[in-house]
Formats: C-alpha cells, sequence, structure tokens
C-alpha cells in the first residue's frame, strides 16, 4: 500500500520556523524541472560544482604564476644587489698608490 502525502500534509509535519524554506526550497526544485526535467535542481548543482572546479584550478594556476613570478623577482634583486655600478667596482677604475683613478688625468 502506497502512502501519498500532499504537500500541505509534508508542511504541517516541519516545524514552523522551517515551514517557509521547505516551500521556497519545492518552489525551486519545481522551477529546475521545468529547465531540467530529468535533473531538476541536482543539475543544477552539478553545472555549479563543475564550474567551481574549473575555477579552483584556474586560482591555483594564477597562484602558481603569482610564486613564480615572486620567485624570479627576488632572484633579479639578488643579482641586482651582488652587481656594482662600473664607477664603484675598483676592477674597472684601479687606483694608484696617491688615490687617484686612471680617470683623473683626464680632468687635470
Amino acid at each position: 500500500m502506497r502512502r501519498e502525502l500532499s504537500v500541505k500534509a509534508l508542511l504541517s509535519e516541519l516545524p514552523e520556523t522551517q515551514r517557509a524554506d521547505a516551500v521556497n526550497s519545492l518552489v525551486y526544485e519545481a522551477n529546475a524541472r521545468i529547465r531540467d526535467p530529468i535533473y531538476g535542481s541536482a543539475g543544477v548543482i552539478t553545472n555549479l560544482h563543475e564550474q567551481m572546479t574549473k575555477l579552483q584550478a584556474e586560482v591555483s594556476l594564477a597562484q602558481a604564476e603569482i610564486s613564480n613570478l615572486q620567485c624570479q623577482n627576488s632572484n633579479l634583486m639578488a643579482l641586482i644587489s651582488k652587481q656594482h655600478s662600473p664607477f664603484q667596482d675598483s676592477t674597472l677604475l684601479p687606483y694608484d698608490d696617491h688615490g687617484a683613478t686612471s680617470w683623473d688625468s683626464f680632468w687635470s
């Protein structure tokens, strides 16, 4: 023997504070079944889940790219800090015993 309940009977079994949410859920499911008679709201949930998974993958790729760029930036800054400007490098402008460089002769 099959027992069928009306929507009114189902709602009467719920606490009064939950009835409005239950009605909204039933309306949402009914509208989802109109758009997708087979899957209804489950189809909507599945599509949203797939979108979320794709977006999470995009976020992961973006985070990896940011990390890579930060590493490149750190390496570049380390390289720059190790290099001196040509005017600070004593190997390019050797000083004589009096503290003058080979360029000083051009200014005298």
